[in-house]
């Protein structure tokens, strides 16, 4: 006659079973469609920190439309969709926020190189995005981090027409460089604050911020070779990023433009510390204010996970 204790003992354990459970084993299987996905935290080389990002790996029969639902579903700033190349890149991309798609974006396209890259056993992968092809050349993963330096699209500048509702927005009164807005395929427009302490110190209006049209606002301070960074972005449905490696490009073209740098120079660009995500950017700007000829952008990123999105239907 068996004991209480050895029933006990017996008795499935909740927390083990449901930590076995894989109702998807069988679609996956079959082949039914169902689509294997990684998670990243990329700028980082430190799990749970930087900015996360899902990429999913195979895309080929997601509609766009499907995409941008996944990308709802995961609800991180980006979502990268990998599909078969076009033209001369290894791989072929899509980039979607929770609400929209974005040509290009930085951390999606480091973050997917670097997955990439491993899975390939590649040290260079290029990317073809919606601004054209970025080329990323990676070093070899240590563990489950890999590190890349990406070649990213040329930006172009103008004055930002809408200053004066941008500051009130920030709740501050000037900034100490020109205010201009970059494109390099999502347009940035970019804040110089008088210290680290007034870029942590804001509380946006995000109402007001959304009002002015899909741009994303950085606000930064800094010196020399070290900068502190904050991006907001309500209308892409990214209230605040954690790192944004296509804002990280032409800030340091930003600078150098406008002397705190000289092109070639290399700058180190914290964010995310405010909310509880720090991240580390590495950019530079390779020529001149007339002829600009690289923006390079670099960073770690960390796998931390990897799942299965369910079958349709």
């Amino acid at each position: 006659m068996r004991s209480a204790e050895a029933d006990l003992l017996m008795a499935p354990d909740p927390p083990q079973t449901l930590a076995s459970f894989d109702p998807l084993a069988d679609a996956n299987d079959r082949g039914s469609g169902a689509r294997s996905y990684l998670l990243l935290d990329v700028f980082t080389d430190t799990p749970l920190t930087g900015n996360a990002l899902a990429v999913v790996g195979d895309a080929r029969e997601l509609s766009g439309e499907e995409m941008q639902r996944v990308a709802r579903e995961m609800n991180l700033s980006e979502t990268v969709f990998v599909l078969p190349a076009l033209e001369r890149g290894d791989l072929r991309v899509r980039i979607f926020t929770p609400t929209v798609e974005l040509p290009f974006a930085g951390h999606p396209v480091l973050g997917c190189a670097i997955a990439a890259g491993a899975a390939l056993a590649r040290d260079r992968v290029t990317l073809e995005t919606g601004a054209g092809p970025v080329s990323v050349v990676l070093e070899p993963f240590r563990g489950l981090v890999g590190r890349g330096r990406m070649q990213q699209p040329i930006p172009t500048w103008s004055p930002f027409e809408r200053e004066a509702e941008l500051l009130a927005a920030l709740g501050v009164a000037g900034s100490r460089l020109p205010v201009e807005i970059y494109d390099n395929g999502p347009q940035h427009v970019y804040v110089a604050l008088g210290d680290e302490r007034a870029v942590a110190a804001l509380t946006p209006e995000m109402g007001a911020l959304a009002a002015l049209g899909p741009v994303c606002v950085s606000c930064f301070a800094g010196l020399g070779a070290r900068w502190k960074l904050r991006m907001f972005a309500p209308a892409f449905g990214v209230l605040e990023d954690p790192a944004t490696g296509s804002a990280a490009g032409p800030l340091a073209v930003h600078l150098a433009r406008h002397g705190l740098i000289g092109f070639g120079d290399e700058i180190e660009i914290r964010q995310g510390e405010e909310i509880g995500r720090p991240s580390l950017l590495r950019a530079l700007a390779i020529g001149s204010s007339e002829s600009l000829e690289a923006v390079e952008v670099a960073g770690a990123a960390v796998i931390v996970a990897r799942g299965l999105l369910a079958p349709r239907g």
